[in-house]
């Protein structure tokens, strides 16, 4: 996963209204901290933030450009805050990185293929969490459930990871189960014996 280098303003005002006038002003607030350093309050572009973030995922790295500072950070986001309504960030906790160094992260997990004919695929988990160097950071995990049958198990030790990504959960954990899925009979069968136990219930009440 490339860097993005993004610009930012210190933040000033703090509390909810600073907040909101800052995103009145198409900004993000955010915190910067980690490694020691003392946490900076700051405020992001708000339609470039967002843009990094759908085109890289929630573990894209930004280069961190602060008017006013000497030099760049580079920065993870930690805990993002977003308005499912309005579908706007609200705020932003950014963690700084080092390059070389290992980081953990939650990396989504996508399925793919199809399992056996009369099969549900059931997910257990959306993420995966992963040790990897943070300038090479997996936007994603592919996992194939092509032709599994029932009873079939996808667990974290079957994703296939790249070059110097480490799980950093138990290898048994299970991400996926392919379990027998119910035919029309069985439906039908289902649904005819509720109608007669509806029937049957309805006969014995008294009548008022």
């Amino acid at each position: 996963m490339s860097e993005v280098k993004i610009s930012a303003e210190p933040r000033t005002e703090f509390g909810k209204g600073g907040a909101r006038r800052t995103r009145r002003a198409g900004l993000v607030p955010a915190v910067l901290y980690g490694h020691g350093e003392k946490p900076q309050h700051i405020a992001l572009p708000a339609r470039e933030f967002a843009a990094a973030i759908r085109h890289g995922g929630l573990n894209q790295v930004f280069t961190i450009d602060i008017n006013g500072a000497s030099g760049t950070t580079l920065a993870l986001p930690k805990a993002i805050q977003r308005d499912p309504i309005k579908d706007t960030y609200e705020h932003v906790d950014l963690i700084i990185v080092k390059r070389g160094e290992k980081v953990q992260v939650d990396v989504p997990v996508t399925l793919t293929g199809e399992a056996a004919r009369n099969t549900l695929v059931v997910s257990e988990s959306t993420t995966l969490a992963v040790v990897a160097e943070a300038m090479h950071l997996p936007s994603e995990l592919l996992v194939s459930i092509e032709g599994l049958e029932a009873g079939a198990q996808i667990t974290a030790g079957d994703v296939t990871l790249p070059t110097g990504t480490e799980l950093a959960v138990e290898p048994e954990l299970v991400l996926a189960i392919v379990s027998q899925a119910q035919t029309a009979e069985q439906l039908e069968g289902d649904t005819g014996e509720a109608g007669e136990e509806t029937a049957e219930t309805a006969e014995a009440a008294p009548a008022e």
